[in-house]
């Protein structure tokens, strides 16, 4: 069995994803390990534009267990992907060669069209049953949009609306409304959109309707537990709807901007499958010679 890890450098969380891949014809992807560490890194870059040194150290310590895991479950291969925060932070590639110095990790910043375009060729894959397809993928620095119909991918556009900006008012109007119009835009030609969310919202609001994993949702049902969710206090919200800390003030912007992408799309259902950029990295380390790096000790 090969084994693949994928760590996924986000604005909100760090998370490292190995999976054990089965050798038969089906490809089936065995989660082995899954961990996901809070540390913000956009907190700082969206308002100060730099990653403190706090969380400079945060993140090195973070890698550098992810290292040992990694090295424990005997990966075979390795990619290191970072987005919005990263993208963003002017003092990044100090950050990445102090990192791969020490640790010997290479990190890859990768643009927001790529970070799209690695997910959504999962869905375009795996859901090719659905004729059109608004792919959103929610993270805490931007938002990537997909438009995906009967399979193959037409658009990919990076939007810098995240989870994090909102909570921080740093979200222009101006950027709204190039979402908004960007949406219908490409959208109008296309009927009966189904919209495929990913990221760790998602995922909750999956638990929190207690549908099952990439069973179609109605607008109306996110909207009600959109509603549901804005009842409570931060404290409330931990207790009530079993959400760590990180999440309980993160998934009421994420959910915000779920509904306005179904409502520009005229999109009626949603749908969870539970698939993030770590999952995209695995395949495509599976899928393309010399895409992954190897773990050195």
């Amino acid at each position: 069995m090969n084994r693949y890890a994928a760590i996924d450098i986000g604005s909100n969380a760090i998370r490292l994803l190995i999976v054990g891949l089965i050798p038969n014809r089906s490809k089936q992807y065995r989660k082995i390990s899954l961990i996901r560490v809070p540390i913000r890194l956009g907190q700082d870059v969206f308002i100060y534009n730099k990653i403190s040194k706090t969380k400079a150290r945060d993140l090195q310590k973070t890698l550098k267990s992810f290292k040992l895991l990694m090295s424990v479950n005997k990966v075979d291969k390795y990619k290191i992907c970072a987005t919005s925060a990263m993208r963003e932070s002017s003092n990044s590639k100090k950050i990445i060669n102090t990192i791969y110095k020490k640790l010997g990790l290479k990190i890859n910043v990768i643009p927001g069209k790529e970070e799209a375009a690695i997910i959504a060729n999962v869905f375009a894959k795996d859901f090719n049953n659905y004729n059109n397809l608004l792919y959103v993928d929610v993270g805490g620095g931007s938002t990537e949009l997909t438009i995906i119909n009967k399979g193959k991918i037409i658009k990919s556009k990076s939007f810098k609306i995240g989870t994090v900006r909102m909570l921080n008012d740093l979200v222009k109007t101006k950027v709204w409304s190039e979402y908004e119009k960007w949406i219908r835009n490409n959208t109008k030609e296309y009927k009966n959109i189904s919209t495929i969310a990913s990221g760790g919202n998602a995922n909750k609001l999956l638990k929190i309707s207690r549908k099952k994993i990439a069973e179609p949702m109605s607008i109306d049902l996110i909207k009600e537990i959109f509603v549901e969710l804005n009842k409570y206090s931060f404290d409330e919200r931990v207790i009530k709807f079993n959400l760590n800390i990180d999440r309980a003030d993160v998934i009421i912007p994420a959910t915000e901007i779920y509904l306005k992408s179904m409502k520009f799309s005229k999109s009626n259902q949603i749908i969870i499958p539970r698939i993030g950029l770590a999952d995209g990295i695995i395949r495509k380390i599976d899928a393309e010679e010399g895409y992954g790096d190897n773990l050195t000790i």
